[in-house]
């Protein structure tokens, strides 16, 4: 009887083992593909478009990717589609997660740079542990105050630095990818339950597609037809941005948070502005001296101190 429930334990901790490897490979993986988003839409803003014009172009050509998912695991795969309060809630988490906080990113990258842009929106993890004090009474530590002092700090450094190149820019491109940060967190905490309850491709397929039509709505008031005339290179990035960084990392972290939960997805994300960085300064021709590798590194120590909780 002992030599069983040992055997059961064993087998137990066997596939936690394995979960925690494959969530936190997966992690990595869609980290690495939404740190080229900054990347390509710099690139594109070079070409002429406009933050509003470019985003419609990426959910536009995602949204047949989305739209086949989700039939495939309704018709196919027999998946049962939510109740009515639970697709509502996760079309509101898509308005959040997925429409509102690239947008306001998007917006924010119009006033400052990559580099920033990166730090700033990488404190999210911090911003998820405090609304998980807030809304789920989890402790918060004097290692997670020490944390937010060393995290914002590194912003502070390089915002100040960016704020002497570009002026009051950079404060309004500051705000609006914290803004963007702050409604990412929200959608990482409360999306949790619903992924565990419906599956994480078709929670992942239903609040993209309402993002999209949240974004059409908000293009369709905002712009004329004829702004999705743009030329090849624009609608090149716009796929680059649909497919490799909006779709395939969608479903990737969406499955890691499934498998080791929001705080592990989030730390592992710190690997995110470094990646980022290398590439801006080799693309993008951005500057990086002392001021940028102190902030990084203040950036990156903060969020790292949360894997010791």
């Amino acid at each position: 009887m002992r030599d069983s429930q040992e055997s059961l334990s064993q087998a137990k901790q066997l596939l936690e083992d394995k979960n925690l490897r494959t969530g936190i490979l997966l992690a990595v993986v869609g980290t690495a593909l939404f740190g080229l988003k900054a990347i390509f839409i710099k690139l594109a803003y070079r070409e002429g478009v406009d933050a509003t014009t470019l985003l419609t172009l990426r959910l536009l050509i995602a949204m047949p990717f989305y739209l086949v998912m989700m039939l495939w695991l309704v018709l196919k795969e027999k998946k049962r589609m939510p109740t009515r309060n639970d697709f509502l809630i996760i079309c509101v988490l898509g308005f959040i997660g997925h429409y509102l906080s690239a947008y306001l990113d998007m917006e924010g990258l119009t006033h400052i740079s990559t580099q920033l842009e990166r730090l700033t929106l990488y404190t999210f993890p911090l911003m998820t542990t405090l609304l998980g004090w807030l809304f789920l009474k989890e402790v918060i530590s004097k290692q997670v105050i020490i944390a937010l002092f060393l995290t914002y700090s590194g912003v502070m450094l390089l915002y100040w630095f960016e704020v002497g190149e570009v002026g009051e820019s950079a404060t309004i491109g500051v705000i609006l990818v914290l803004a963007a940060a702050f409604s990412f967190s929200c959608y990482v905490v409360f999306s949790k339950v619903y992924i565990s309850r419906i599956g994480s491709r078709l929670f992942t397929a239903i609040s993209m597609l309402a993002s999209i039509v949240y974004m059409m709505v908000h293009f369709s008031t905002t712009h004329e037809l004829a702004d999705l005339n743009q030329s090849i290179e624009v609608w090149g990035y716009g796929f680059l941005l649909a497919f490799f960084c909006t779709v395939i990392p969608s479903f990737v972290m969406a499955e890691a948070v499934a498998r080791i939960g929001p705080s592990r997805s989030s730390i592992v994300g710190t690997a995110g502005p470094i990646f980022t960085i290398a590439l801006a300064v080799w693309l993008l021709d951005e500057p990086f001296g002392l001021t940028h590798f102190g902030g990084m590194l203040l950036v990156i120590l903060g969020v790292s101190m949360l894997s010791k909780r």
